[in-house]
């Protein structure tokens, strides 16, 4: 993970469950922090924990633009942006611990 970059992501609980999108500056410390539900919140609330998706960008503007239309999208359109980077809907935060 390199500094200056700025990550969109998708958790899931599984694949039928509720979807969480959020964005951060730190996708490592902050996945680390939705599986260990250090804060309360949503993704605590419902035990969505599991990192499923992710897109890297270099702007901070471009990003929060980007997570607030993946926000609004239905979850068909979830589904298959997701499926497109992950089809098994594996957990990928040991890939980017790496």
């Amino acid at each position: 993970m390199a500094k200056d970059q700025f990550y969109v992501y998708i958790l899931a609980k599984d694949r039928n469950s509720t979807f969480y999108v959020g964005i951060t500056s730190n996708l490592v410390k902050r996945t680390w922090e939705h599986k260990n539900a250090v804060a309360d919140g949503f993704t605590k609330k419902y035990g969505i924990n599991k990192l499923v998706y992710y897109e890297i960008y270099s702007d901070p503007k471009t990003a929060i633009a980007r997570e607030k239309r993946l926000k609004k999208w239905n979850r068909p359109w979830k589904m298959r942006v997701i499926e497109g980077m992950n089809p098994d809907w594996k957990g990928l935060y040991e890939e980017i611990c790496k």
